[in-house]
């Protein structure tokens, strides 16, 4: 039965993940080794909630509660009472391995270990764990308090056990479920990312413009946000870390990252987060940069 949440990373992912956790009625513990991190992060959540009781979509008993089950702390000893236990660092597989390695001893036997990883191989994740049956990757979407939807992906070894309670875990978080298999990207990302991908050629081979290629797609296929906005959003890095698993787990020459995207990463221009990317953020009105 879960009833402690623990969560590592007290990013965007991180953070919204405890947001709807505390608001499921769950005991949110956030661990970052970052003190500075974790502050921002629960002042976001807190904005975030308390825009939830203004506009009606939750009381402010429900505000209150849910702030009340929230803590953080940059010590991972604090996480030693956590049932469930969601990974929400960077995509990099030699940081989460090095997490895995730290947190391991500290968690209860009986506790499970998830990841968050948009992309990467569950089954070698749990490998680096103790407890390959109790490890699992729950793949939230970005912003995770707006997006209903939420992949499951077992592991080789993940037990039924662990499975059926990170599927309650999540119907209680309101979500939609799906279940992915273990490879390269899942579902979402190995069909986004190529698009994606795709519309970042098209700039690259001069077919259209920024402006051109998103207003394309928002109006001729009725896409709520043009591909080269949601890969600002996304960010570049990510994109080009997701296309790299793919083209690496799949060996196919399709998944191919633009050298436009690389030229964007290797410049620091990230997309939002670093202020430029497709489109440049810096005076508060995005700017194509081509």
């Amino acid at each position: 039965m879960i009833r402690n949440v623990g969560i590592i990373g007290a990013g965007q992912m991180g953070c919204g993940i405890a947001q709807v956790s505390a608001v499921a009625g769950y005991k949110v513990h956030l661990y970052d080794l970052s003190g500075e991190r974790i502050e921002a992060g629960l002042a976001t959540v807190n904005g975030n909630l308390a825009r939830q009781a203004a506009s009606g979509k939750m009381t402010e008993d429900e505000r209150r509660k849910a702030l009340s089950l929230i803590g953080g702390s940059s010590d991972i000893n604090d996480l030693s009472d956590a049932d469930l236990v969601i990974e929400a660092a960077t995509e990099d597989e030699t940081v989460k391995r090095k997490i895995y390695g730290n947190v391991c001893p500290v968690l209860k036997p009986e506790a499970i270990l998830a990841t968050n990883t948009s992309s990467l191989s569950i089954t070698r994740l749990a490998s680096a764990t103790d407890r390959p049956e109790r490890f699992m990757g729950i793949h939230f979407m970005n912003p995770v308090p707006v997006m209903k939807l939420v992949e499951l992906v077992r592991g080789i070894a993940t037990e039924e056990e662990t499975f059926a309670a990170a599927k309650e875990f999540v119907t209680r978080l309101d979500k939609t479920i799906t279940v992915a298999e273990d490879f390269p990207a899942f579902i979402v990302n190995r069909i986004l990312l190529p698009m994606i991908n795709e519309a970042i050629y098209t700039l690259y081979e001069g077919v259209g413009s920024v402006e051109a290629i998103d207003t394309a797609m928002r109006l001729g296929a009725n896409h709520p946000m043009g591909p080269l906005q949601l890969a600002d959003f996304i960010g570049l890095d990510t994109c080009l870390s997701i296309m790299q698993v793919l083209h690496d787990g799949l060996a196919d020459s399709k998944y191919r990252p633009c050298p436009l995207l690389v030229k964007y990463v290797e410049a620091g221009w990230l997309g939002r987060k670093s202020g430029r990317g497709f489109y440049d953020y810096r005076s508060g009105t995005p700017v194509p940069t081509r």
